[in-house]
């Protein structure tokens, strides 16, 4: 039960005189009531703002080719650690593709949908289009960037963005709601710490991304495969007695996949999966008990998240499986369903919660570098290898005995090391930028906390 002393100047201060316990005890309220009171100096959202804004609604049309479409970056994939995936939109036939463009520095929420999520954006970000669901943030120098970006992060910040003025939860965030937002002023060496946690974390990311996206380069250029992209042609007895349960449908026979499986097979040494790995497993589907102190537990699309969380905690007492949930650091992680393809690298943020036993679990062992092989794998050679065996009509799947015979090429030992090495870097940057944002926001959090005793205590 929640109980609170609401003073009658609160009442007579707020936009609507009303004394219902709804409105006074909602989280909006009673958030707005503690910043109001708070030891700083408070200022409204806007003022330190140079543009709040969306794009507004416009037509889109889809493209394929990277030359002539331009990403996209929506309300769910803004929160993304690697945006190299993302649809593309036609750069002819979008109009005022300034004003949607991202750059970095920017705080971006989302305001439809699944409204509240904030991201700080970084070079990653940059040059992306963003859809109407994401509203834009643009701050002044008056106060850091990176320390907006932690407040409105933070459970007081979250609690503004959702409720509106009367209490209940709003189903869209409009600029105006933003704007009216109250900030506290903190003192100057907290908000440089704080500010300098975010932006330390936004170039850990780029550095990341930087390494990812190299080591994957230098993959595709040892390979260089010649597809022919083909979706016709003869599959032949011996072909299909001798795939993995005997596949007779057309899209396993004839695809990118198949054609990356046969060019690794004829022109290099290669390792299948199963071999390079001590385990390639998901849990049995189980029955979930929720609770609110628990362990942490992730979906399959949370995994892909710049800091996975997916806001859910499981029974540690009534979740008989947790040993088979659980993940460590450095495994290969990637959906059986949903984002098919798509793959990440285990790192501290991931390790030692529970995940969805709709992930894939791929263990590396010592035979070639864990490193390397996650390389390969988020490739596009790689993609079109685990893309392959998909089956199942309107949702489809993969399970862990089709990835089984997937060939990884070996090449070099030295270039195999090198694309290991840095690929640990990039993942221990992830872990680092995931400690430091939170750090940062917990900071907010705490401090906001300590009014609040201070309060109590008089």
């Amino acid at each position: 039960m929640k109980t609170a002393v609401v003073k009658r100047h609160d009442i007579a201060n707020a936009p609507v005189m009303r004394i219902d316990a709804s409105f006074q005890l909602s989280e909006g309220v009673s958030v707005r009531r503690i910043i109001a009171e708070c030891p700083y100096h408070v200022v409204k959202c806007g003022d330190v703002m140079e543009r709040i804004w969306h794009a507004g609604r416009w037509k889109r049309v889809y493209v394929n080719n990277p030359k002539t479409g331009i990403p996209l970056v929506g309300s769910s994939a803004m929160l993304k650690s690697d945006l190299s995936d993302i649809k593309l939109i036609s750069k002819k036939y979008t109009e005022d593709m300034a004003d949607k463009m991202l750059h970095p520095g920017w705080i971006l929420v989302s305001c439809s949908g699944t409204i509240g999520n904030t991201v700080f954006t970084n070079t990653g970000h940059a040059g992306k289009l963003a859809s109407q669901d994401v509203l834009r943030l643009k701050p002044k120098d008056i106060l850091g960037g990176g320390y907006l970006y932690a407040y409105l992060s933070s459970k007081y910040g979250y609690a503004m963005l959702t409720q509106g003025t009367f209490g209940a939860v709003i189903q869209h965030i409009e600029p105006a709601n933003v704007s009216t937002i109250p900030v506290p002023v903190f003192p100057e060496e907290m908000q440089k710490e704080i500010d300098k946690l975010i932006r330390d974390a936004a170039s850990l990311r780029d550095k990341a991304a930087e390494l990812l996206s190299a080591c994957i380069s230098e993959i595709e250029a040892k390979l260089q495969p010649k597809l022919t992209h083909k979706r016709t042609g003869r599959v032949s007895i011996k072909d299909i007695n001798n795939s993995h349960n005997s596949r007779f449908e057309a899209n396993y026979h004839i695809s990118d996949g198949s054609e990356v499986d046969k060019y690794i097979r004829k022109n290099f040494e290669w390792k299948s999966l199963s071999d390079v790995c001590s385990s390639i497993s998901r849990p049995d589907i189980f029955k979930r008990y929720y609770v609110q102190n628990g362990i942490p537990f992730l979906g399959g699309s949370d995994i892909f998240l710049a800091i996975p969380d997916g806001g859910k905690y499981l029974s540690k007492t009534r979740t008989s499986n947790i040993p088979a949930l659980k993940v460590e650091n450095g495994w290969i992680l990637m959906p059986r369903s949903g984002t098919i393809g798509n793959v990440v690298l285990s790192h501290d943020g991931h390790a030692q919660k529970l995940v969805s036993e709709d992930v894939i679990r791929l263990v590396p062992n010592d035979i070639l570098r864990g490193g390397y092989v996650y390389a390969f794998l988020s490739s596009s050679l790689g993609k079109a290898l685990i893309q392959r065996p998909i089956f199942g009509a309107v949702i489809q799947h993969v399970e862990s005995p089709h990835l089984s015979r997937i060939p990884i090429p070996v090449l070099q030992d030295d270039l195999m090391d090198s694309i290991h090495e840095r690929i640990m870097t990039h993942k221990d940057c992830l872990s680092e930028a995931c400690k430091k944002e939170i750090k940062a926001i917990s900071m907010v959090e705490t401090e906001i906390e300590s009014w609040d005793k201070n309060k109590s205590k008089k």
